[in-house]
C-alpha cells in the first residue's frame, strides 16, 4: 500500500530561511512541558493579542456565526466570538501537547465514549470513515484517537519543508500513517481492507468535486461529494468523530457517535452532502465555540451568486 513518505531533515533546514520555523518548534515544544493550567491562561492571552494583529479573521468569524445562526442574540454571538478567539490561541498549545506529550500524559487528560461502535465494525472487517470536523484540538484528537487505535489520515504536506517535517512526525507520533489528500486509490485500497481512515469534509474545497447543501442556515454551501465516492466503492461505514475540551482543567471527551451504515445514501452525491453536512452540523455543536470558524466556509458560491463576505 503507497504511503505519504516520511519527509527526512535536511541540513538546509539550519539555513537562516528556516529559523522562525525552528525558533516556533522549539517553542511549542518548550510549552508543551509547562502545566495545563498556565498553558490554558497563556493560551488564551495569546488567542487576544493575535486576533488584534489579524482583525479579517475576527471578521470572517463574526460573519460566518451570522450566516449560520441568523436568529442567535447579538449578545450571545459576541459571546462565542470572544471564546472562539481564546480556544485559537489555546490551538498551539494544545498542538504541542499532541505532538511532544508522552502517551501517559495525553492519557491522563482523555476519556472515550463509544469505543464499541469501532469494535463492532472492524470485527466485521469493514472499513471505517471516521468523520471529523476541524476544531481547534483537532491535532491533540488525533494523538488522543491513537491510543485506541492507529488509522489512516488524510495529509495536506505544508508548503515549508521544514515545518512539513515536524508536522508529519508529530501527526504519526501516535502509530498513524498518512495518505496524500489527493491519492483517492490508496484512500480506498486502505478503506476496501477494513482499515480507519480518518477525514474532515467540513471545509469548502472548492469547486472540484463538489455539490451545494444546506449548512446551518445557509442553503447552499459548497460540500464535497468525496465523501460518496469513498461510501459507494468500499461499502465502508461512516462514523462520526468528536473531540471536546470540557473543562479549563483540561480534561478532554473522544467520542464514537453512531455510525451511518445503511442511511447514507448511495450513488446520489447531492443527497450524500446534505447528510454529511448533518453530522457536520452536530459535530460542531457539540462545542461550537471549539470550531474553527476563522475558516471562510461559505467562499465559493453557485455561479452568478455574489459573494457571502
Amino acid at each position: 500500500m503507497n504511503k505519504y513518505p516520511a519527509p527526512e531533515f535536511s541540513a538546509r533546514f539550519l539555513l537562516p530561511k528556516y529559523w522562525g520555523t525552528l525558533l516556533l518548534v522549539a517553542f511549542a515544544y518548550l510549552l508543551s512541558l509547562l502545566p495545563w493550567k498556565l498553558q490554558f491562561a497563556m493560551g488564551k492571552a495569546l488567542g487576544r493579542a493575535a486576533i488584534r494583529l489579524m482583525p479579517k479573521r475576527r471578521k470572517t468569524m463574526a460573519r460566518n456565526l451570522e450566516l449560520c445562526f441568523p436568529n442567535m442574540p447579538a449578545a450571545e454571538r459576541e459571546a462565542l466570538i470572544k471564546a472562539n478567539i481564546d480556544n485559537t490561541g489555546l490551538a498551539l498549545f494544545e498542538t504541542g501537547m499532541a505532538w511532544y506529550w508522552s502517551e501517559a500524559r495525553v492519557a491522563k487528560h482523555v476519556s472515550f465514549e463509544g469505543l464499541e461502535h469501532l469494535d463492532k465494525l472492524r470485527a466485521e472487517g469493514r472499513g471505517v470513515l471516521l468523520v471529523s470536523v476541524h476544531s481547534l484540538n483537532l491535532e491533540f484528537g488525533g494523538r488522543a484517537c491513537g491510543l485506541k487505535l492507529s488509522g489512516m489520515g488524510v495529509y495536506r504536506p505544508n508548503n515549508n519543508p521544514c515545518f512539513d517535517y515536524f508536522q508529519f512526525k508529530g501527526r504519526t507520533k501516535g502509530g498513524h500513517e498518512m495518505i496524500h489528500r489527493k491519492d483517492v486509490k490508496t484512500m480506498l485500497e486502505s478503506l476496501r481492507k477494513g482499515r480507519v481512515l480518518w477525514y474532515a469534509p467540513d471545509h469548502d474545497y472548492g469547486p472540484r468535486r463538489h455539490a451545494f447543501a444546506p449548512l446551518f442556515a445557509v442553503e447552499q454551501a459548497c460540500t464535497t461529494t468525496g465523501t460518496s465516492l469513498l461510501v459507494d466503492e468500499t461499502d465502508c461505514a461512516i462514523v462520526p468523530f468528536t473531540v471536546v475540551r470540557n473543562d479549563d482543567n483540561g480534561h478532554y471527551t473522544l467520542t464514537i457517535r453512531e455510525p451511518l451504515v445503511e442511511t447514507f445514501p448511495k450513488h446520489d452525491p447531492e443527497a450524500g452532502a446534505r447528510v454529511i453536512n448533518k453530522v457536520v452540523e452536530e459535530s460542531i455543536m457539540a462545542a461550537p465555540d471549539q470550531y474553527m470558524w476563522l475558516h471562510r466556509r461559505f467562499k465559493t458560491r453557485p455561479e452568478g451568486q455574489p459573494s457571502l463576505y
